[in-house]
């Protein structure tokens, strides 16, 4: 197993269904470990939506996503990335070689899933219900939606749009003092 990448060692308890909003009833394998985990686990939490890539010009982000993490966890905060090599072909890594990188390169250590398509008839479910409810698909790597703790997406960002951004840290910090 790859260290830090978000590891666990029991399965996470899934919300029951009526609790755990619509936008998280999905399923996917961890990047590290190809466990399936229900995003259900999520439920209640402000949830930060992320595709990645390995190899992009955004890819620095990971620092700033992982910061984010940690000084903002405790509040109810969760990262959630997606590689994804659906942008210039830049994520064409295996899940051990992307998962490595992650740790070595940026100590992520936010759960992260396994690399998917997020654009287009091939999309995860996920990017799917997040560009239906919000309007826009991602347009590159490093889109960022905010899914709030009643499971409403509250929010969308491009790529460009750094994790310390004064827009996506109001929109977090509002939703994280709603209770």
């Amino acid at each position: 197993m790859v260290q830090g990448v978000h590891a666990q060692t029991t399965a996470p308890v899934a919300a029951p269904a009526s609790a755990c909003p619509a936008v998280l009833q999905h399923r996917f394998k961890r990047l590290q470990d190809d466990v399936s985990q229900d995003l259900c686990q999520f439920a209640g939490k402000v949830v930060l939506v992320v595709n990645t890539a390995s190899y992009c010009g955004f890819t620095n982000q990971y620092e700033g996503l992982e910061r984010l993490y940690g000084q903002l966890g405790a509040r109810g905060l969760v990262v959630l990335g997606f590689p994804s090599n659906d942008f210039g072909q830049q994520e064409p890594g295996t899940a051990k070689q992307i998962a490595e990188f992650c740790f070595n390169t940026y100590a992520v250590r936010f759960p992260m899933f396994a690399k998917s398509s997020v654009v287009g008839k091939d999309a995860n479910p996920l990017f799917l219900a997040l560009a239906r409810a919000s309007g826009k698909a991602p347009g590159w790597n490093f889109h960022k939606y905010v899914v709030d703790r009643r499971g409403r997406v509250v929010g969308g960002f491009a790529g460009e749009v750094q994790p310390d951004a004064p827009a996506l840290l109001a929109l977090l910090n509002k939703a994280l003092a709603e209770k």
